[in-house]
Parts: structure tokens; sequence; C-alpha cells
């Protein structure tokens, strides 16, 4: 392994103004490491990055990242993904039969902002930093010209990625890449939706904002470690922040423990705790933008809410035709989380996304958040290109500047969400035609008036031990009325389908917000079932008969 020392120490204080200043809360020592740090060692502790995130705060934002080199800056996204970390230099190749690894990616592209690396020593508590050069990356055909890079030691990298056996060499497990972005992995090897550090102003009237992770420490951990610690600093326009990350890769599931200290340089409208974000271009519930052979296209299915009251809520997911923002109010939550709870193939029949594979992401707040709300924005896409969905808590109190907070929660990814309730649960929301009975034909006796039919799917809980008693469903509409109530118990699926229909009291297109749950007498039996309908204008609130009876 090509282990040679190529910077001295006088680069690693120098290198990105963002981190200027960080020696002088650093007390240098010795520390000889055989690996690819090569920086001289320094002190590094929690408290030191929250110190230094403080003072960051203090001063003015550094601003977006500079000019890459040309090479670098007009990669193609072929040819960026051309570029490959040399397996033979990662983090961690010098510990023995070790269960974990790290490598980074390289600056380029769309990825500007040069990150900084340490390796940390965890008995001694010293860092050194990792410089970029060269010889750390296997270019293939990328056609990067490496002679601009030559000397280049403050480029940075742009994040990383860990790996995990049995697959070390070929498939990694937890991503952090642009922003303050990071995703992580189930037992399936498949990413899917995304997590942040932090969201600013998603959702305001003014500009939304994307801080930034600008260094990361690594805790060297053991040989036999399946959980591995790092911390990250963010800086950003408005805020900075200290985190720590406790990554477990467990057999089945990634859980990372997050522990965050942002401090504001200026007032924040709207700030966003645990945010995630995610795709939903075509479900069960909307076949508007379907128009492939794709039975269903997401990454999440529904937003899944359990509130600080005890209610368990379902929110299936939409791809509006306009944008559409809506804050759930709590207090103290006690989860939330986009999920995707269909992992059928034949649901999706996609061997490129692989939808029926990806993760759901679980947000456990480890201590009380007060009040506030739990921030979805739905964004219309015609594709699965974007994401379009967001979602993260906001607190009720407003962030005024040189606030400083805190906050501490667990982020699960797995198929299925580390909690649930004995209650029923939502399975899949459909709409469509109203006014007829299932099996209906178009014909010439159309109904007078237009509706739209709504069928929901409950399964699990005790619903046929309750059936005796008598299971009704309680429905509210905020605009309208519904009729036609059914409750159906569907053997294939071993539970009960609710269908209604909708009917419009006005002309007004603004959504309609409605909710369902099942109980017998005072007994709920069910998790809440949330969903917002958006009525077509009153022009297209007709039955129309498209056949051609004549040859064309």
């Amino acid at each position: 392994m090509n282990r040679r020392k190529f910077v001295k120490a006088s680069v690693a204080l120098s290198a990105l103004g963002g981190m200027t200043g960080l020696s002088s809360l650093f007390a240098q020592s010795a520390w000889a490491d055989d690996g690819i740090a090569d920086g001289k060692a320094v002190r590094f502790d929690f408290d030191v990055l929250k110190q230094k995130a403080a003072a960051l705060a203090k001063k003015p934002w550094g601003g977006a990242p500079g000019a890459l080199p040309d090479t670098l800056a007009t990669l193609t996204p072929q040819a960026y993904n051309e570029i490959q970390y040399d397996a033979q230099h990662s983090l961690w190749n010098n510990v023995a039969d070790r269960e974990l690894d790290v490598q980074f990616f390289h600056v380029g592209m769309g990825f500007k902002r040069r990150i900084r690396m340490f390796s940390v020593d965890a008995a001694s508590r010293e860092a050194r930093e990792i410089h970029f050069r060269p010889e750390l990356f296997n270019y293939h055909d990328a056609g990067v010209d490496t002679q601009q890079l030559a000397g280049k030691n403050d480029l940075g990298f742009a994040g990383f990625r860990a790996f995990k056996k049995p697959e070390l060499a070929r498939r990694d497990i937890v991503s952090f890449l642009g922003a303050s972005y990071f995703r992580a992995v189930d037992e399936t090897y498949q990413y899917g939706l995304s997590a942040r550090g932090v969201a600013v102003n998603t959702f305001s009237n003014g500009q939304e904002e994307f801080p930034d992770f600008t260094a990361f420490w690594f805790e060297t951990p053991k040989a036999d470690d399946t959980t591995f610690v790092v911390y990250a600093l963010l800086d950003g326009a408005s805020l900075t922040g200290a985190y720590k990350f406790t990554v477990h890769c467990e057999e089945k599931r990634v859980v990372m423990e997050v522990e965050n200290h942002l401090f504001t340089r200026k007032a924040i409208r709207q700030l966003g705790i645990a945010p995630m974000t995610s795709m939903f271009s075509c479900g069960t519930n909307e076949r508007r933008m379907c128009n492939t052979y794709h039975p269903q296209i997401h990454d999440s299915d529904r937003l899944a809410m359990w509130s600080g009251s005890g209610e368990w809520i379902a929110r299936p997911l939409n791809n509006p035709q306009r944008l559409q923002f809506n804050a759930y109010k709590d207090e103290n939550p006690r989860g939330f989380g986009l999920l995707q709870l269909d992992h059928d193939f034949k649901n999706y029949q996609d061997v490129i996304g692989w939808y029926d594979k990806r993760p759901s992401l679980w947000v456990e707040p480890t201590g009380k958040w007060g009040k506030g709300a739990i921030n979805l924005m739905e964004i219309p896409t015609t594709g699965e290109t974007l994401d379009n969905v967001v979602c993260f808590w906001q607190p009720e109190e407003p962030i005024q500047a040189g606030s400083e907070l805190n906050f501490g929660y667990k982020l699960y990814w797995s198929q299925l969400p580390p909690v649930r309730s004995d209650l029923a649960r939502v399975d899949a929301t459909r709409t469509g035609i109203g006014g007829f009975p299932e099996g209906w034909a178009p014909g010439e006796h159309f109904p007078e008036t237009w509706c739209r039919r709504f069928s929901v799917d409950f399964i699990d809980g005790d619903l046929k031990a309750a059936a005796a008693r008598g299971i009704e469903p309680v429905i509210t509409v905020s605009s309208g009325t519904f009729k036609q109530v059914e409750i159906l118990y569907v053997e294939p699926i071993n539970g009960y389908r609710i269908l209604f229909d909708w009917y419009p009291n006005s002309d007004a297109t603004t959504p309609v917000e409605m909710r369902l749950f099942l109980r017998t007498k005072d007994e709920t039996l069910s998790e809440t079932w949330l969903y917002q309908y958006f009525p077509p204008p009153p022009d297209q609130r007709k039955y129309t008969d498209d056949r051609q009876m004549t040859p064309v």
C-alpha cells in the first residue's frame, strides 16, 4: 500500500477558508498513524467541535464554494462516475480483519464544496487530517487531467461512504454526499430517500438555504465493531452546527443516533429538524403521472406519525398539480417518517430503480421537542428523476439570531419502522370514478351527479374480532359530503375495505381534507387515515364515454 506522507502541518491548518482558526482550538501533539491521515495530530472531542461551531456563527458566512479546476468543473455525470476511490487507501484499511471501512468521494461536477476529513484516535482524542491527493483515486476513463490537480492538497473531498462486511469492497451502506444530505440502506443494499442535517426556509417567503457539512471527523473503530462514530461541522448563511452521528450497521438495518447543536447567525423563518427528502410520482391513490408500464413509482408511499398524544396517523403521499404544504401540529412527537411499506416487486415492475427494495426512514426523538409541527411539502413532478417530497419537524417558537438549539433523535433506515401500534393499519388507498357499484360498465345511464370514490384498506389489528360488535368508519371531510359508505371484508388481504363517495357542494378546487378511522362503540380500532384530495374544475366533473363503435 502507498502510505507516503505528502503534506506538511502548515498546509493542514490553512486549508479551506471556512475552517480558518481551527488550529487555535486544538492543542498540538505527536501521534503516529500508518494510515492515510497525513496531517499533524491535534486535540479533538465533541466539546471542541461545539466551540468551533459557536465561534464560526459569530463570523460572516464564507459564501458559496469556490471554483474547481476546469478538469473537474466540466465533468459530465458519466465521467464523474468513472472516478473511483482506491480501496487500498480506504480509511481503516490498516485495521486487520475489520468489519467497517470508509472511502471518500472526489470533488467535481456539481459537488463543489471542499470538505475536510480527519481521522480520530478514540483513546488519545487526537485527530489528523486526510489531505487530497490524486493517488487516492482511480480515474479510469473520466478524462481528468491529473496534472491540474498536482499540489492541490486543499482540494478536499465531496463526501464519504461506509462499507460493512461481507460486501466490504462492493456495496456501501451509508453515504454522505452533497450539502448536508446523507442516506443509508437496509438489508436490500438499495438506497432510497435521503436525510439532511437541517432544512432552512424550505417553504417560506425567503430563499431556501442548503447549509453544507464542511468537515468530518471519524473515530477509528475496533476491528470487530459494527458501529462507528463520525462528527460533522455544518456551515450555512443562517446558522452553523456541530453534529455527532453514532452509526449502528446492523444485520438488517442501519440505525443512527444523532445529536446536534445549532447556532444561528440570523433569524430563520422556518427551521427544519430531522428533514428527509423523497420521491412520489404515482401510486395506488394517484395515477395522474403514471403514463408508463410501471404500476407504481415512488421511494415512499406515506407520511406516518405517532403523535405526542398517542395517535397513529397514516397520510398517503400525493403528486399534486400545484405545490402543496401542510403542517400537522403536535407537542413532543413520539416519532414520524416517510415509509415505503409495499415491497412486492409485482406492484412496481421496475428493474432499474428497484422501488420494491427501497427503505423507510423513521425519526425517533430522544428528548422532548416541545410544541411545533411536522411539515410536509409535495412538489409537482413529471417523473422519477427529482425528489418532490420534503418532511421535517418545525419548532413552534420563532428562531432568532444568536440562538442556540440542540436536538437528539434516532434515524432508522429499514423496511418497516421500529415501532408500530396494535391497531389496524392503512394498507392501501385507491380512488376512482364514483356513483356506481363495483363492476359497473359505462353505458347510457350515467349518474346525474358527479362524485369521486375512495377505497381505504385496513389490515392487521383486531378487526375480525371487532366485527361481531360492529365496525364503524368515522369519516370527516373539510368540504362537500360523503355517501354510499360500505364496509367489506376482503379475504385476499385478510382485512377490511372502506368505500365512500365524495360529492362536491361548490365549484371550488381547493384541496379537501379527509379523515377516517375505525371504531366500535368507544374503542378505536385503527390508525387514522388522512388524505388531501384535489377536486377537478367544474367543467371536468362529468363522465365521458370515448368508445368508437365504427371503423376508423
